[in-house]
């Protein structure tokens, strides 16, 4: 038998359901946010595991999303920063491609031709250009085409590809074959040119924690699984039932899939990110590594963006590759790290490693970049995989089912 009569339950205290809820209690709604584990998060989630603080994934955070600057307090989260370039591991040795408009003396790779020739630093600098400075609107509406076809047509050389936007772009979209849509890459891009990569002084999940830390008492329920949705809610994994006139499942793909089957969800990507800890730091700058023959999708010292993550002096690196990792590879990664890093790995320890399943969702051309989150009467799904797949997505996604739970109940309405 229902207990409660509420306006609204949001299913999952990910990023898209914390910002789902806060709107809705912001438009006047009677509003329960149910999450199954014990804290917010999703799949930003932070673990502390021996004294290290390791995120459930190699995580970054981006200063310049238009949802992140209206819902969060940066200088609460104490960002660290990463340094503007990236080091690219070639055979002939690593290339650093450093963005010169904020760091020109790093830029040292760039000028004189050792990662581009002076017509793919065009080619570049036109397409970037444009990207930074074109309304999102017109971004949005370009013809789409796939991230390989666009940077091809911007005049950018196949050995440029090859070199960086391949290797690079594998870690962002989690995806070698550069088959994303050109749309979602120039969005992606407008980003880095305009935004600062960071991480929380205490890991991702400071996100969602300050998130949630805004809702009034009451609207967060914790370790509360849900078994599934009933015609007047939904029923919990203990038997309770939750009686509201709006239910919007704001779960990752396969469990929204589950909760409402029918619902189409894109093809998710699986990331695999191992953790060792060192001696020394292998690399004394906070820059992330990729790796131009693909071994593994990016690596960094994570302590050289906070010592704090190795409570205990050692140097943290984390290293992630593309899908799962047999352990009949560690052998080869380990190598892999010894080569890029200059050092010997044998004596580096694991001391953690996690494999996420929808760490992304795939976006191929014509991914929809939004879509409405109504189902039927009373059911809304959000997410990332309703949008694009980042921090973005997913609160902007919270943000639309919310405009319109409020829009169908009648109760006012919430800021685009």
């Amino acid at each position: 038998m229902a207990t409660e009569r509420l306006d609204a339950i949001v299913v999952g205290a990910g990023a898209a359901g914390l910002a789902c809820a806060a709107d809705l209690v912001g438009g006047g709604l009677s509003v329960r946010l149910v999450e199954a584990d014990g804290s917010p998060g999703g799949r930003m989630r932070t673990d502390r595991v021996s004294g290290f603080t390791v995120d459930r994934g190699f995580q970054v955070f981006n200063t310049s999303y238009p949802q992140v600057r209206k819902r969060l307090d940066l200088r609460r989260l104490r960002l660290r920063r990463f340094s503007p370039a990236v080091l690219v591991a070639t055979p002939r040795g690593n290339r650093r491609f450093t963005d010169p408009t904020r760091d020109l003396r790093g830029g040292r790779d760039l000028l004189v031709g050792r990662v581009a020739s002076p017509r793919d630093l065009l080619a570049v600098g036109a397409l970037s250009a444009r990207d930074m400075l074109e309304p999102t609107a017109r971004l949005r509406s370009r013809p789409d085409t796939t991230t390989y076809a666009t940077l091809r047509k911007a005049g950018i050389s196949e050995d440029l590809i090859e070199t960086f936007f391949r290797p690079f772009l594998s870690g962002v979209f989690l995806e070698e074959d550069l088959d994303t849509s050109a749309r979602v890459f120039h969005l992606v891009w407008r980003t880095f040119l305009r935004g600062t990569q960071c991480l929380p002084a205490d890991g991702i999940q400071a996100v969602p924690v300050q998130l949630a830390a805004e809702l009034p008492p009451g609207v967060l329920l914790t370790r509360a699984p849900v078994d599934s949705l009933t015609d007047g809610g939904v029923r919990l994994a203990d038997g309770a039932e939750l009686d509201a006139r709006a239910v919007v499942v704001a779960a990752g793909p396969r469990a929204a899939a589950r909760l409402l089957p029918g619902l189409e969800i894109p093809e998710g990507r699986t990331v695999t990110t191992v953790y060792h800890a060192a001696e020394r730091s292998p690399l004394t700058e906070p820059t992330l590594v990729v790796d131009e023959r693909r071994r593994f999708l990016n690596t960094c010292v994570l302590t050289e963006v906070h010592p704090h993550f190795a409570r205990d002096g050692r140097a943290l690196v984390s290293t992630s590759v593309l899908g799962e990792l047999p352990p009949a590879r560690d052998a080869s990664l380990r190598a892999a790290l010894a080569e890029v890093y200059g050092t010997d790995t044998d004596s580096w320890e694991t001391v953690h490693r996690t494999t996420v399943p929808d760490a992304l969702p795939a976006m191929p051309p014509h991914h929809p970049l939004t879509r409405t989150t109504r189902l039927r009467a009373g059911r809304y799904a959000c997410g990332d995989h309703r949008a694009t797949g980042s921090l973005q997505g997913a609160l902007a996604s919270g943000a639309r089912a919310a405009r319109e739970v409020l829009a169908d109940l009648g109760r006012g309405r919430v800021r685009p």
